[in-house]
């Protein structure tokens, strides 16, 4: 069995024009580790603890996928088969997919017709896997949202208070699958608020999916939190110019990389509803950075 952790990251105070007179910290996540890093390392962390030597791990991503790109990583550290399913034809190719090959990552090409029945076929992902390694695999659902991941977002919160000495009033993450939002739920245990920024159009089915993994992982239906669902940008993956140069103005400004598919609509999002008067000066805000910065290879920033 791997102990796959590691170090917690700081929480980093913010200074930043666009945010004036606030109390904003940021948990650095992107530094957790160099390729396996943020939200994804959390999400994977005791699902990878309980892998055999035997394991094979089978899971599934679109060709600039992050959650593909670190368990590509992840099972390279812990010496582990990898397959990966992805969105897409076989002579497509990104940095992500030759990255997640140099790591020994098998990877097999759906059509997207086939990819989308991966996310309600509970075991649609054995068709594409050799018969001899369906015993020993482990599949991991989309993003790694699957209930396990909980446990390991939800120390985020731990590693917080230990830090800060105090729980901050609104702890804000980007919203795709919804796992880390109900992880970081979990943490807070009904504690203060949790603030989700959905980077996908029409996301409100991601108040079904937070429900069903706080269920599913054992914890009670918190609550107290609210998810924005206007500050996708246009959609999943999608960058307009403006929010691209927020992107690399805000980097260049604080110090702390941001990318424009998770923390960059974050950050955005935020520093709108920040010039519109949305926080107290006296709220302690904390932002998750959930990493994901090697998706940025993917936009001329």
């Amino acid at each position: 069995m791997m102990q796959f952790s590691f170090p917690p990251s700081p929480c980093q105070r913010l200074q930043s024009r666009y945010f004036p007179g606030l109390q904003i910290w940021v948990k650095r996540d992107d530094l957790l580790h160099t390729q396996v890093s943020g939200n994804k390392f959390r999400k994977l962390k005791y699902a990878l603890q309980a892998c055999s030597t035997n394991t094979t791990l089978v899971t599934m991503g679109g060709p600039w996928s992050n959650h593909l790109h670190a368990t590509a990583h992840a099972a390279a550290l812990g010496g582990w088969r990898s397959i990966g399913l992805v969105r897409g034809a076989a002579e497509v190719t990104t940095a992500t997919l030759d990255d997640c090959v140099a790591s020994g990552m098998q990877l097999r090409f759906l059509t997207r017709d086939a990819y989308r029945n991966l996310r309600t076929e509970t075991e649609g992902w054995q068709h594409y896997v050799d018969s001899a390694l369906i015993d020993s695999a482990l599949w991991l659902p989309e993003g790694g949202s699957a209930p396990q991941a909980l446990r390991g977002v939800s120390e985020v919160i731990q590693e917080v208070e230990a830090e800060l000495h105090f729980i901050p009033d609104t702890i804000v993450v980007a919203c795709g699958t919804g796992a880390t939002l109900a992880g970081i739920l979990a943490g807070l245990d009904g504690r203060s608020q949790a603030l989700g920024i959905a980077v996908l159009k029409n996301a409100t089915y991601l108040h079904a999916e937070i429900a069903a993994l706080l269920q599913a992982a054992g914890y009670p239906s918190h609550q107290n939190y609210e998810l924005l669902t206007d500050f996708h940008q246009g959609g999943y993956g999608k960058a307009p110019p403006e929010l691209l140069t927020f992107c690399r103005e805000f980097s260049a400004e604080s110090g702390i990389p941001i990318e424009p598919v998770y923390t960059g609509k974050v950050f955005y999002a935020l520093a709108q509803m920040a010039q519109a008067g949305a926080f107290r000066a006296d709220q302690r805000i904390l932002v998750i950075h959930t990493g994901g910065l090697q998706g940025a290879r993917g936009f001329a920033t």
